[in-house]
């Protein structure tokens, strides 16, 4: 006979989202409230729902952000993880240009990998992880996220990966590196000062010519 499941401890399964931003020339992570200090937008699962169901809803109840794109990146399930009791959580993360977000949305900002203030639970942990993610995907497109515009100059777009990777990178080498992937507007741009800027836009589903992670070593 197949065992009888309520014969069996049930953790609470929970959803945390890590939306990380690019904004004063920093990583950030959007935060919200909680009884233990700065939290990522998270909620407990709901009979019927799915995780993605419960991370739409987190980030539209907890902080007011609707329509963003997101993703998986792995189960905490470290037993001593909240306090509460037994609770495990699936993280997620996306990404979002900062004004997008709504008027007044709290971030914290990111060094390296990690935020600069002390998180809930492991939510500092989890963005680390969203970090790693939001890494992993810049390797090898440009600008996947979407967090510069439809159009922007190669300044723009060094100025964005150097943020992402915390690292400065070598203006002709990335332009070397990153060009195939772009294609010229024929316009223009003064707003940074100086000589007017090339405008370039994605190609679409176009890769780098090899991992950004040569430029990185």
């Amino acid at each position: 006979m197949p065992s009888d499941l309520t014969t069996y401890p049930r953790p609470s399964v929970a959803v945390d989202v890590a939306v990380l931003t690019v904004h004063g020339g920093t990583l950030n992570v959007v935060t919200v409230e909680s009884p233990w200090g700065a939290a990522l937008p998270g909620t407990f699962l709901h009979p019927g729902e799915t995780l993605a169901d419960a991370a739409r809803r987190a980030l539209s109840t907890k902080a007011g952000i609707d329509g963003v794109e997101f993703h998986q990146i792995r189960m905490f399930d470290a037993p001593d993880r909240d306090d509460r009791g037994w609770v495990l959580s699936m993280a997620h993360c996306a990404e979002a240009p900062t004004d997008s977000l709504p008027s007044g949305t709290d971030l914290l900002a990111v060094e390296a990998d990690r935020p600069v203030e002390p998180m809930a639970f492991d939510h500092a942990d989890m963005v680390s992880a969203a970090v790693g993610d939001l890494r992993s995907r810049y390797l090898t497109r440009p600008d996947p996220s979407h967090l510069l515009g439809t159009t922007f100059t190669l300044l723009d777009l060094r100025t964005l990966y150097e943020t992402v990777f915390d690292r400065s990178l070598r203006k002709d080498t990335f332009r070397r590196h990153v060009i195939g992937a772009l294609v010229g507007t024929g316009a223009t741009t003064s707003a940074a000062g100086g000589r007017p800027a090339e405008l370039y836009e994605r190609r679409p589903d176009e890769t780098f010519a090899g991992s950004i992670a040569a430029l990185l070593v």
